[in-house]
């Protein structure tokens, strides 16, 4: 008996995700309806299949929705993935992924929104839209991405004050924001550095600055944001963002602003 108890004892616990923050995955199928909408129009999606934050998808969402409000255009957030057809995306000029998780377009979504920004349409990925260990739609991994996430700072040191070199500095997304940034993150980590379709890094990650595993070190280029070219469309993305009261730090929404203004221009 002794000998059965120490056995059971000794079984691995098998991983059980938290329902808070790994809900059951949803597909969307009706549209929303959507208001009247000025031509140039921004659409924040946070849909998530995957993981998810809600203190973060909420403050980003409002945060971007001023952002934009600021800027002079008009917004309309969801987290219905329906919105992705092509009726709807006619409305908008940019799309951000605020975050976006897991697989949430079925293949008529993927096929609309593919045509969109290959079209000519600007998409603005933010820190979990890029963070999946994972992706089962190659083109949105290699096109708009053009990385494989493979982690981040975790605890219990997950976040931690690190150096931004931006490399860039006269390009549109980096205005206003300053050559040395230091800032507190949670540090994601990629296969490589990203190439082709025009590639740009404006920023990197000074790994002497934090403390990256092992296996998260990626020498002198670490990118962090970077603009690409998708056919006629354009796609950055930022891995910054995981704590909502980043979205109140004047210089992340600088940024944020700066890269939905870049993604709604007409070149790459």
């Amino acid at each position: 008996m002794i000998e059965l108890l120490l056995a059971l004892a000794l079984q691995p616990v098998p991983y059980v995700k938290n329902p808070k923050y790994w809900p059951t995955p949803v597909m969307d199928e009706a549209s929303p309806p959507l208001p009247p909408l000025k031509r140039g129009a921004v659409l924040v999606l946070s849909k998530t299949n995957g993981y998810r934050d809600d203190e973060q998808i909420v403050a980003a969402t409002i945060a971007i929705q001023e952002i934009v409000k600021d800027g002079g255009r008009d917004v309309f957030a969801t987290e219905n993935a329906a919105v992705m057809n092509p009726r709807d995306l006619a409305q908008f000029k940019v799309v951000v992924l605020n975050s976006t998780s897991g697989n949430i377009f079925t293949e008529s979504q993927r096929t609309a929104f593919r045509q969109w920004v290959e079209g000519g349409g600007g998409v603005v990925l933010l820190h979990g839209a890029g963070g999946d260990h994972h992706y089962d739609w190659p083109w949105y991994r290699n096109a708009l991405l053009g990385v494989q996430f493979i982690g981040h700072t975790s605890k219990p040191d997950q976040f931690q004050q690190g150096d931004i070199h931006v490399t860039t500095p006269r390009h549109k997304v980096m205005r206003g924001i300053p050559a040395k940034w230091t800032r507190t993150e949670e540090w994601y980590a990629f296969d490589r550095v990203p190439t082709g379709q025009n590639t740009r890094i404006v920023a990197t990650l000074d790994e002497a600055s934090y403390r990256p595993a092992p296996e998260q070190r990626m020498g002198a280029s670490h990118p962090i944001v970077w603009t690409r070219c998708v056919a006629r469309g354009r796609s950055i993305f930022s891995a910054l963002g995981h704590q909502a009261q980043s979205y109140a730090e004047p210089l992340h929404r600088r940024l944020i602003g700066n890269a939905i203004e870049w993604a709604a221009g007409k070149r790459c």
